[in-house]
């Protein structure tokens, strides 16, 4: 047996993701960026008011109440400029959030300190306000040149809003990876229906779809194949030309003979490891005319596991990611997390919860590698260095699912 550092090592050196390309920014949601973005303009681009009030000079709000001449209006999207509207002292203009400041003005009172006259001619301001009151500057979130975004930078919808507001309407980053999901098995079905003695639902495929999907890749459904080698070769094949990642699941044991292994002998460099890990002990990787492939486990929750501690970090970093595992916290154990010394690492399904700022876990149900239902009902992964497991009350590393 090989250690999970030493397979993991194995894998993600192995794994390099397709180069950069140019995405429009409204679509790169989730991506990570290759390049940095340099702001090519003020934000704001000019001084405006932070609330509808009206547009003063400071000095003339001494000693209040005091009342100042009305001489214009400044809606959003209007520029004093061009409609010829100026403070000059003892004025005031009435001014919407987001208008820009007009000339002379330095300071904005807020509409609920004041008091328009019947005939709008006059407003009487009770509050003395200081030079910049409520007033956005030019250039106050960002200026021409400043490093909006470093790459590496995962884009969410708030990036995707600050390159809206600066004009960008392309970014380089890392594209969304198309990752494949082979199932393989005459005795596999789908859907209801009676199963005939020997037969099983595959449960695998969706499962691992499902943590794809989840993981912001899209995840390509290359469907069922029987075991039958020519047809296996072409699935394979097919999903190696057309995806950047395959996912196949079985197969991968040490006694095993089956049609996957003999297939990816054939037309991909593999490398067969038997992990020290419990579940997800076979584990396969190699690539197909470049493309990885991962040989997960058979049994579901086996493969379910094996995909966190490996898949999963290995697509990460083809997509960009620096950061590229769930996150482990130290959490408090409930009811004890037994478990035999047998020279491997145990990962727990386990219900994770806080109470008082705490991370506490308790089982999650059945931890046989086919029960799924436990692996269902899990938020984490409960590390069980080898030995006689976790008592009550102790403290275990746990990885958060989700």
């Amino acid at each position: 047996m090989i250690s999970p550092a030493e397979a993991r090592e194995h894998v993600l050196s192995r794994c390099r993701g397709p180069e950069p390309v140019e995405v429009a920014s409204s679509d790169a949601r989730g991506l990570v960026l290759a390049r940095p973005v340099v702001s090519p303009e003020h934000v704001p681009p000019f001084a405006n008011t932070a609330m509808d009030g009206f547009a003063v000079r400071a000095a003339d709000t001494v000693g209040p109440p005091v009342v100042l001449d009305v001489v214009g209006t400044v809606a959003a999207g209007v520029d004093p400029v061009a409609a010829g509207i100026e403070v000059a002292s003892g004025t005031a203009v009435r001014i919407m959030t987001g208008a820009p400041m007009p000339p002379g003005a330095d300071a904005v009172v807020m509409v609920e300190r004041t008091e328009v006259a019947a005939d709008g001619a006059t407003v009487s301001v009770d509050v003395e306000v200081p030079v910049g009151n409520h007033v956005r500057s030019s250039g106050e979130d960002l200026m021409i040149g400043d490093r909006v975004f470093d790459v590496g930078t995962v884009l969410g919808p708030g990036h995707l809003g600050v390159l809206a507001s600066i004009g960008i309407p392309t970014v380089m980053a890392h594209r969304r990876l198309s990752v494949g999901v082979l199932s393989t098995g005459d005795e596999l079905r789908e859907g209801p229906g009676a199963l005939a003695p020997g037969q099983i639902r595959d449960a695998n495929r969706p499962s691992l779809l499902g943590l794809l999907d989840e993981l912001g890749v899209e995840a390509v459904d290359l469907g069922r194949v029987a075991d039958d080698e020519a047809a296996i070769e072409a699935a394979l094949l097919d999903g190696a030309a057309r995806c950047d990642a395959v996912l196949t699941s079985g197969g991968v044991s040490m006694g095993d003979f089956d049609y996957v292994k003999v297939v990816l002998d054939r037309i991909g460099d593999m490398r067969w490891m038997q992990v020290a890990i419990k579940p997800a002990k076979p584990l396969a990787f190699g690539r197909i005319d470049g493309v990885p492939v991962f040989g997960l486990p058979g049994n579901p929750v086996s493969s379910m596991v094996s995909f966190e501690l490996f898949a999963r970090p290995a697509l990460r970093a083809m997509a960009g990611h620096t950061e590229v595992d769930r996150t482990r916290v130290r959490a408090t154990v409930v009811g004890g997390l037994p478990r035999h010394a047998d020279g491997k690492v145990h990962f727990a399904r386990v219900a994770v919860e806080v109470v008082d700022g705490r991370f506490r876990v308790r089982s999650a149900g059945g931890q046989g590698s086919h029960q799924l239902t436990a692996m269902a009902a899990a938020d984490g992964l409960a590390v069980l260095p080898d030995g006689d497991g976790v008592s009550d009350g102790d403290e275990v590393d746990v990885l958060l699912l989700g």
